[in-house]
């Protein structure tokens, strides 16, 4: 008996390094400070550090949570729009609906996971998950799955969590693991990249207030990932 599956994703926007306290400013910099021979190779390494303050929950948090049901086609984008009074509406199946992080993952252990007991992303295992979840017990909220735990679905307790990047890469055997967009292409699907945003320009739309842009943009990744799912149940699931 086939169930339900849920295709997720996350976008996530780094605090400013300047918001940190002096001793959070040293523990990120201690080490390209150690490894820098002088001050031209810091100030490269430091722009590096701050661009990729996004990549971590501990120095960022959520701004979109995109979920898409595999069978009906249908989702939800929760975002932020911080200052603004955006609307609920509906696009292409998904409905948009204007969140803070800690109501989005509120809403999202207790309304939409325990709704599915089958898991499809790009690198969720490693990122999105993982990030779920400490963002949530940042906020005090128990999660109702873990979405990081093994590669290998034998091991897998709590749901069965499909992430396309391990399972495109043989569980690592592959030796260039690919982006969204390069197996995209050349699976010939829409890639959101196409239409010239990607991951590392969310920070900037945020500070430029583009909520809905951002919101757009990861619903671009839902569907890709969607038809990806699709190619690989279709011929490499073996």
């Amino acid at each position: 008996m086939s169930t339900s599956k849920l295709i997720f994703d996350i976008e996530t926007v780094g605090a400013d390094f300047d918001s940190f306290d002096e001793t959070s400013q040293e523990s990120l910099t201690r080490w390209i400070k150690k490894e820098s021979e002088n001050d031209e190779e810091y100030r490269a390494a430091l722009k590096g550090l701050k661009e990729e303050l996004g990549f971590s929950p501990l120095t960022a948090e959520i701004v979109v949570i995109g979920t898409l049901d595999f069978e009906k086609n249908q989702g939800g984008i929760y975002f932020q729009a911080p200052g603004e009074n955006i609307g609920d509406f509906t696009e292409e199946g998904i409905k948009f609906k204007q969140m803070t992080e800690k109501e989005m993952l509120e809403y999202f252990w207790k309304e939409i996971a325990p709704k599915y007991q089958e898991f499809v992303s790009f690198s969720g295992r490693q990122f999105d998950g993982p990030f779920m979840m400490i963002r949530s017990a940042c906020h005090g909220i128990r999660p109702t799955k873990n979405l990081s735990e093994s590669r290998y679905f034998y091991q897998q307790r709590t749901c069965v969590h499909t992430d396309l990047a391990d399972q495109l890469s043989f569980q690592g055997n592959l030796r260039k693991k690919g982006s969204l967009h390069m197996w995209s292409r050349l699976f010939g699907i829409k890639s959101p990249k196409e239409d010239g945003v990607n991951g590392d320009d969310v920070a900037e739309m945020f500070k430029n207030k583009k909520y809905l842009e951002i919101a757009k943009y990861n619903a671009g990744d839902l569907r890709a990932t969607k038809e990806l799912y699709e190619k690989w149940i279709s011929y490499l699931n073996l």
